[in-house]
């Protein structure tokens, strides 16, 4: 009985979600879905993306999914873009329902980009279709070498893995070969960018990939 409940939640999530891709996709905007752990650095990587993507004429929106508070939602309000906050009140994941209606708070017909900052967790926000283009995971290196093995499907599902705090490398037993073997074998071709968020380092290539998407998005639509 609990499976055909799950199933039941799921399903449900999963045919909002699809109505939402197909709204995003007739508004020609792109929505990233920002996986992590807390404290991995996805706010401090937003803090340095949207300035530089502003600077680049892409308009972008996010929405900030946290347990509780408005902190991190708060520190992005000096970017000045729209941002939509959900409370979860004690879930550990965000779903399409409540990405629907942080949706209307938008103007959408003047959006290229839309983040999702997921609530921090490696396992539950993986499993919810939000609507998204792409989940992108990042992993900090305090967190240790084995979370592409022990939370897989994230690693899987993801377009783009960010390794960030990278310049803590030589204090730390991060095993980096380690962490792409895992990731190879479990997600062959999927890309990585090694960044430290916080000093700007490797946060050009971010930029630039989400350039092409942006791009790539748009021109699907065009097709």
């Amino acid at each position: 009985m609990q499976i055909k409940i799950m199933q039941s939640v799921l399903a449900a999530n999963d045919q909002k979600a699809a109505v939402l891709r197909t709204l995003l996709a007739t508004k020609k905007i792109l929505m990233v879905n920002l996986i992590s752990s807390p404290g991995s650095g996805k706010t401090t990587l937003l803090e340095k993306t949207l300035p530089q993507l502003a600077m680049k004429q892409i308009r972008v929106a996010v929405i900030e999914g946290d347990i509780a508070t408005d902190k991190d939602a708060k520190r992005l309000e000096q970017c000045n873009v729209p941002i939509a906050l959900i409370n979860t009140d004690g879930a550990c994941h965000l779903e399409s329902v409540s990405i629907e209606k942080a949706l209307q708070s938008f103007d959408l017909d003047h959006l290229d980009l839309i983040f999702v900052e997921n609530v921090g967790n490696l396992v539950c926000p993986a499993e919810f279709d939000i609507g998204e283009d792409c989940k992108v995971a990042m992993l900090s290196t305090p967190e240790g070498t084995d979370k592409v093995s022990k939370y897989p499907l994230l690693f899987h599902e993801a377009a783009l893995v960010i390794l960030n705090k990278i310049d803590l490398l030589e204090y730390l037993d991060f095993q980096t070969q380690t962490f792409y073997n895992d990731l190879a074998q479990l997600s062959p071709g999927t890309a990585v960018i090694e960044m430290t968020a916080s000093k700007n380092l490797g946060v050009e290539r971010w930029i630039s990939w989400l350039e092409e998407r942006v791009a790539a998005k748009k021109q699907l639509v065009k097709q």
